[in-house]
């Protein structure tokens, strides 16, 4: 692949990328003014989610910082996660 078609590429990606955060932003701003007690609850559900995880939310003056955990997501619907009971070992033998 020839560093024009790379560089465009990404470029492409990007512009994809930012014209989808923009649809995906107005989107949020609809659904907030239609449905804002919904809204509130859901809000209410994932900070509390965050709490449980050990991250704490940025306050308005900024004085609290996010702090990032090791585990998966707890959004994270695939099924994808493994526990220590169901980690297998693909390293091979020790």
């Amino acid at each position: 692949m020839s560093v024009e078609r790379r560089v465009q590429s990404a470029v492409n990606r990007a512009v994809w990328f930012r014209n989808y955060q923009r649809a995906r932003a107005r989107a949020m701003t609809k659904l907030t003014q239609l449905y804002p007690e919904t809204y509130k609850q859901l809000f209410e559900i994932e900070r509390s989610i965050d709490e449980q995880e050990g991250k704490s939310w940025i306050d308005i003056t900024g004085a609290n910082r996010m702090v990032a955990s090791a585990g998966a997501p707890s959004w994270d619907t695939t099924g994808t996660r493994k526990t220590e009971d169901s980690a297998s070992n693909n390293g091979g033998e020790a």
